[in-house]
């Protein structure tokens, strides 16, 4: 199977060709997937080199112009290092662009630290109006990208991934999507966390969400869950734990509740390692889930499953 990542240049290039304002706008990283289009379209593919304030700063003054900027690097080089072009080139300025990234939270170990940002989507969190899409497969990513250039002037992020769930589900940029159905809690699986959440569940009784659309939060859905299947809300994401927490707590403010956050620990891992065990010492591995999720709704097996 490809990666989300292998679909970026695919799809923005036919968009490049399609809508007149669509412009990509890259740091090194990523360029030579665009050479076709850059030869198609060189007014509109531009390479900053190793510059990602410029990256961000540049994307902003496309959109100051009329331009819908995909602008695209490794997470930690696109949220982190550039956080104040974000915060003010675009937001501040209230212009938007979509910014996709790759290498996730650890999806390249051996680059080290300096490639991992398990802590992007909580950055992100801090500002106002931004838009989190957190696809879980090659298929759902395609979606969401055009969905994100289509936003018209929206400020909108697309967390690639090389982990990826086994089959795609249909998203729509907005809502959760029930996977299966149950009375003592409910487990919200966020992106590429969906096959590990399932096999971790076998044979409790709880309902499962699946996210692809982190931020906006869908409170809605949280909530017509719960009526059926409880208050106590497991988020598994693939990024910091506990990130979502706070949207978990708010959009069930007025009803008791307890909210458990699984995802990446704050502890830096100092040895490379692989993606798998990156995996597995942040918990994040379909027994280890298992044993924190069963302990916290408390049980409650189907009949006839163990």
């Amino acid at each position: 199977m490809d990666t989300m990542r292998d679909r970026l240049a695919p799809v923005v290039s036919r968009l490049l060709d399609e809508d007149p304002r669509v412009a990509v706008v890259l740091a090194e990283i990523g360029k030579d997937a665009f050479t076709e289009a850059y030869r198609r379209h060189p007014d509109r593919v531009v390479n900053v080199g190793i510059r990602e304030q410029l990256l961000v700063g540049a994307a902003a003054g496309m959109a100051l112009t009329g331009l819908r900027p995909v602008v695209h690097t490794f997470a930690s080089f696109l949220v982190e290092r550039p956080f104040e072009q974000v915060k003010l080139d675009l937001g501040h300025q209230d212009v938007g662009a979509v910014l996709v990234s790759a290498a996730a939270s650890f999806d390249w170990p051996a680059g080290g630290y300096t490639h991992m940002a398990p802590g992007d989507v909580a950055l992100l969190d801090t500002l106002d109006g931004w838009t989190v899409h957190v696809p879980g497969h090659p298929d759902e990513a395609e979606t969401l990208l055009r969905h994100a250039v289509a936003a018209g002037d929206d400020k909108v992020y697309v967390r690639l991934s090389v982990q990826a769930n086994r089959e795609a589900l249909a998203v729509d940029g907005a809502h959760f999507r029930t996977v299966r159905e149950g009375r003592r809690g409910v487990v919200v699986a966020v992106g590429p966390m969906l096959d590990a959440v399932l096999t971790a569940v076998a044979g409790l009784d709880v309902t499962v969400l699946y996210a692809t659309t982190v931020r906006p939060f869908d409170a809605a859905g949280l909530r017509r869950a719960t009526a059926a299947a409880g208050t106590d809300v497991v988020l598994v994401e693939p990024y910091l734990a506990g990130t979502s927490t706070g949207a978990a707590g708010d959009a069930l403010t007025d009803l008791p509740h307890r909210v458990l956050g699984l995802g990446v620990g704050r502890r830096e891992l100092r040895r490379y390692g692989r993606v798998e065990e990156h995996v597995a010492a942040h918990g994040l591995d379909a027994g280890s889930l298992r044993e924190r999720i069963d302990g916290f709704v408390g049980g409650g097996v189907v009949a006839g499953r163990a």
